[in-house]
């Protein structure tokens, strides 16, 4: 009888352990996460989350350009906890507006340098992707034409209709490839730049990633984008008809980042997910779900596709932050004065 009511006694005992789990697991809470990286790695990203903290957690794939026109909208009450993926520029803006929460993550100690996190904790950085030219090699050839090897090389005659990039009003790639031309030339020279290279423009997609996935088509000719773009179309596309550079006068970088936006109804939970976003855990799936950026993290796996491609020897020129910080909307509103905004520019 003594050994029958210990063994109950120890049944009760776990029976109570696993009560109190589920329990646990069921007041896990939500989350909801606006992602601006590709969807393969964000829909990733969000289940492992979930698996190992039981927080539900949902999602929606947003450029960055229009998570800050969500959010400045939404003005403190925002509809998601925590921003995920897409270049900073857009962050720092909503660091500007103040509607990002500045958080001091743990997990930020393994940021590799001061250069990929906000000064006040309002983004921290997860990755590193380059800018530059890619071009559908068999279409170039068709034409009879010579891939561009710098800036100034697609304002030629000969490129008429063949390039694309990014609205810089929904992508935050388009926002930086504005930033950068100011930037490296000025702000009237920029403009002047654009004006002339408007001229060349088959559209500008609405999201980042968009004229990689049109050049292997040949839908379009030229693009202008993230480098590590490409490589997923010849890696995990298989695509053997691309060939890109870097422009010989220099080019600029993206930091790909991840915060917290301010009022989040979920604060506990999006502090849990920066520090997940921060951890090997998270940016490992990067790679195996598509993405080849460079990662920031100082105990991440390197991402071997992009080292493979010689993005790691690029030479970037010493972007300023700072001025984009305070001034993408200004550069954003004259872009679009000296452009034709017609029906190449892509919203949808």
């Amino acid at each position: 009888m003594k050994k029958i009511a210990m063994l109950l006694g120890a049944l009760v005992l776990v029976a109570s352990v696993m009560s109190c789990t589920k329990k646990q697991s069921a007041d896990a809470g939500s989350l909801v996460v606006y992602g601006s990286c590709e969807e393969e790695y964000l829909s990733a990203v969000c289940a492992q989350f979930e698996k190992q903290t039981g927080v539900k957690t949902s999602y929606q794939r947003l450029s960055t350009g229009e998570v800050l026109t969500k959010i400045a909208e939404e003005n403190g009450n925002p509809s998601a906890d925590v921003w995920f993926g897409g270049t900073t520029d857009p962050y720092n803006e909503a660091a500007a507006k103040g509607l990002l929460l500045p958080y001091n993550a743990k997990n930020a100690s393994h940021i590799v340098g001061e250069q990929f996190k906000d000064k006040d904790n309002n983004w921290f950085g997860i990755y590193r992707g380059i800018l530059g030219f890619f071009w559908n090699t068999e279409e170039i050839a068709r034409l009879g034409i010579e891939p561009p090897k710098d800036w100034d090389d697609l304002i030629k005659p000969e490129y008429k209709g063949l390039i694309s990039f990014s609205n810089p009003n929904t992508a935050g790639t388009g926002k930086l490839i504005v930033n950068t031309m100011v930037q490296m030339k000025g702000r009237e020279a920029a403009m002047e730049y654009f004006r002339a290279l408007d001229k060349n423009i088959s559209q500008y997609t609405k999201s980042g990633s968009g004229p990689s996935k049109l050049v292997p088509t040949g839908e379009i000719v030229i693009g202008i984008g993230f480098l590590h773009d490409v490589v997923y179309q010849i890696v995990d596309n298989g695509y053997t008809n691309l060939g890109m550079a870097t422009p010989a006068s220099g080019t600029s970088y993206e930091i790909g980042a991840t915060a917290i936006f301010k009022g989040a109804k979920n604060e506990a939970n999006a502090q849990k997910f920066i520090e997940f976003a921060l951890s090997p855990d998270c940016v490992n799936m990067a790679q195996e779900n598509g993405s080849y950026q460079f990662l920031v993290i100082d105990n991440a796996k390197p991402v071997q596709a992009a080292v493979d491609a010689g993005l790691d020897k690029i030479n970037t020129i010493n972007y300023d932050f700072e001025d984009a910080k305070y001034h993408t909307s200004e550069y954003v509103q004259d872009f679009f004065k000296v452009i034709a905004a017609d029906d190449r520019v892509k919203t949808s």
